[in-house]
């Protein structure tokens, strides 16, 4: 089992440290990490360390001509931030990579289980005290998958390796937060896996994630409906009065202001305007077309209900563009930026 670690177990001495794990090696992580990182333009007073691959990052930067020396760190050596220092998985059987074999945009098993390792190590060294969050670059779940594990995603491998069952997504920026109450079900199905339950739980999870890593004193949270107008009291669906509704009456609060089933063509725009800090979203679509037409450049995601700090950009692999010098690292920038914050927020606490 992990656990947080406790501000006694770090060091007052040792600087402030963020993990970046390189995500797939073939994907545009090593890209990414190299543009966010050769800027030099880290929020004071933290310093970022990759979970990756020398030899990836070193054949990156050649290829893409970044200016920038990749070089091995370990725990308890300071960070230089004119240079990317890197930590590599060190396990039985070892997971260093031949970096001039890979092929851009072309994953396999041995790329999943490098970037299964990376998050593995990323957990373990905060959990140890050494790094204070993580920051993920994109993964790929066929990848991993193919490398042997069972999980969809970043978000359930994490929560298995924190023992944690209560958690969720939240996709964050500054103008709109959107938490999910299904995420990767088929449209089809979403309607029978709609629960009272699950929606308050998401809901709670929503309100302590606004207090406790946003630092909002008392949380405005809109719920939005299902179906088209919010059901039109029945019209043109039951799940508003028969589902959403009970849940929202249920997980009234005196910790934050909750409204609705409110009609999801509204909800979005009333919580752009400022009138709610974040809008709890029944199925993954109708919360990330709103969000990513808004922070297509710099929305981050968010894992709640995790012991540690966890945010990853909010894109993919994009194997299409891997290698070719066309990716953008504003969603990783933001990332960084927002763990940065919640590591703050959370020592207010």
């Amino acid at each position: 089992m992990h656990s947080a670690p406790s501000k006694n177990n770090i060091s007052s001495s040792r600087q402030n440290l963020v993990g970046i794990t390189m995500g797939c090696p073939v994907g545009i992580g090593p890209e990414i990490i190299l543009r966010f990182l050769a800027k030099r333009k880290f929020p004071a007073p933290y310093f970022p360390v990759v979970i990756g691959d020398i030899g990836v990052l070193q054949r990156s930067a050649r290829e893409l001509q970044v200016n920038i020396e990749v070089i091995a760190w370990q725990p308890g050596q300071q960070v230089e931030v004119e240079k990317i220092q890197v930590i590599e998985p060190q396990r039985s059987g070892g997971y260093a990579l031949q970096s001039e074999s890979l092929h851009w945009g072309v994953p396999g098993r041995k790329t999943g289980r490098a970037a299964a390792a990376y998050i593995e190590d990323a957990v373990g060294l905060i959990t140890r005290g050494e790094l204070d969050a993580m920051v993920t670059c994109p993964i790929a779940k066929y990848a991993i998958q193919l490398a042997g594990y069972d999980f969809p995603g970043h978000t359930e491998m994490l929560a298995s390796l924190c023992d944690t069952q209560n958690y969720g997504m939240m996709m964050a920026a500054n103008r709109l937060r959107v938490s999910l109450v299904t995420i990767h079900t088929p449209l089809a199905k979403v309607a029978e896996q709609l629960d009272q339950e699950e929606i308050r739980r998401i809901i709670n999870l929503t309100g302590e994630t606004l207090i406790k890593d946003f630092g909002i004193a008392k949380p405005r949270i809109a719920v939005a409906g299902f179906n088209p107008h919010g059901g039109e009291s029945g019209l043109f669906g039951e799940e508003e009065r028969l589902i959403i509704e009970p849940a929202v009456a249920a997980s009234a609060s005196e910790e934050w202001e909750l409204t609705g089933p409110l009609p999801p063509d509204t909800v979005f725009k009333m919580a752009y305007d400022n009138r709610f800090d974040a809008v709890v979203a029944m199925y993954h679509d109708q919360g990330l077309i709103p969000f990513k037409l808004v922070h297509f450049a710099d929305g981050v995601n968010l894992t709640m209900g995790l012991p540690i700090i966890r945010t990853s950009v909010d894109h993919g692999t994009a194997y299409d563009i891997a290698g070719k010098g066309l990716a953008s690292d504003s969603s990783l920038e933001a990332a960084f930026a927002m763990a940065t914050k919640i590591i703050g927020n959370r020592e207010k606490r």
